[in-house]
């Protein structure tokens, strides 16, 4: 029996030219912290993709929000109605957020991306 709220390889965009894709398709909603863009999805499955540049901070803090931010969705996605791809972009100042503050902040602009 596996995890179900896992996050599994097929829920996850890997290459440029899917991120590229859901960026120039999909609709944009911005939170304080965070840009959500989302399109619907070619597979069976919601996927998430999760961009950080430099300006958040090193490699560590980087690593960290997009933790917090995988976490979100996993907890997320099986309530989602609608398939998306969806790409988050991390805006300065989201490295300050804990869990809690994240998940208040995205989940109801992943519930609008996903249709929920």
């Amino acid at each position: 029996m596996g995890k179900p709220c896992g996050y599994p390889r097929s829920a996850r965009l890997r290459r440029r030219p899917e991120f590229l894709a859901v960026q120039k398709d999909g609709r944009r909603s911005h939170t304080a912290h965070f840009v959500v863009i989302a399109r619907p999805a070619p597979g069976p499955t919601s996927r998430l993709g999760i961009t950080a540049s430099g300006r958040i901070g090193n490699a560590v803090v980087r690593n960290r929000i997009k933790r917090v931010v995988r976490e979100v969705f996993r907890q997320t996605r099986p309530w989602l109605t609608a398939v998306r791809d969806v790409v988050v972009i991390a805006k300065p100042g989201a490295e300050t957020l804990s869990y809690a503050q994240a998940a208040i902040e995205l989940e109801p602009a992943l519930a609008r991306a996903g249709g929920r």
